[in-house]
């Protein structure tokens, strides 16, 4: 064997070896999750209480794809808008969006406690749910879901900072996608045509 010939056998080798691992770092990455919104770094268990004074929890809604949005009724645009667009591609997707469960979370649950939800609910779809609990258990579910959120001030009428991410979760409760604060109805009455049958 000529040494020229067993350079390039080493050269050849060494590729296919680059190659290989690249392959499966390559492969590692595409089935990690995002470190944002993986599959499994995202939702979980909860316990919170709806706008009718009802215990909720993450396994009330059989069957039911979950669209869950945190903020607060005394949210002066960003949260309206939010339920907004929810709102609007829930009657853009018709009777389809019967398999859809809306969700509002309160991020600020010193004010929207259940009497406050339920004055809420005449402004958006109907088949929203209106969540609070206790502050530790809103920050537990906040937590699961990667929301920020804090007060803006400690003034009577503070405003609350907090992360605009509206999560679709599965019926078995596995994240699927999440939405920015610009999405527009369009944009997610499409996502829900491609998983809706």
């Amino acid at each position: 064997m000529s040494k020229h010939y067993f350079t390039l056998l080493i050269i050849v080798f060494s590729i296919l070896l680059l190659a290989t691992i690249g392959m499966a770092v390559w492969t590692h990455w595409k089935s990690s999750d995002d470190p944002l919104t993986g599959s499994n770094l995202v939702g979980g268990p909860f316990t919170l209480i709806d706008h009718n004074g009802l215990e909720v929890t993450e396994r009330s809604y059989p069957g039911k794809l979950k669209i869950i949005y945190f903020g607060y009724t005394y949210c002066p645009d960003i949260c309206p808008t939010g339920l907004s667009v929810i709102t609007q591609a829930l009657q853009m997707l018709g009777q389809k969006a019967e398999q859809i469960k809306p969700i509002f979370v309160t991020v600020d649950p010193a004010r929207d406690d259940v009497t406050a939800l339920a004055s809420y609910y005449d402004h958006f779809h109907p088949s929203f749910s209106y969540l609070t609990g206790s502050l530790k258990q809103v920050s537990a579910m906040a937590k699961l879901y990667k929301v920020y959120f804090r007060k803006a001030s400690e003034t009577k009428d503070y405003l609350v900072d907090h992360s605009a991410i509206t999560y679709v979760m599965s019926p078995s409760d596995r994240y699927l996608t999440h939405f920015g604060p610009h999405v527009t109805a369009e944009q997610m009455t499409a996502f829900f045509k491609t998983i809706l049958k």
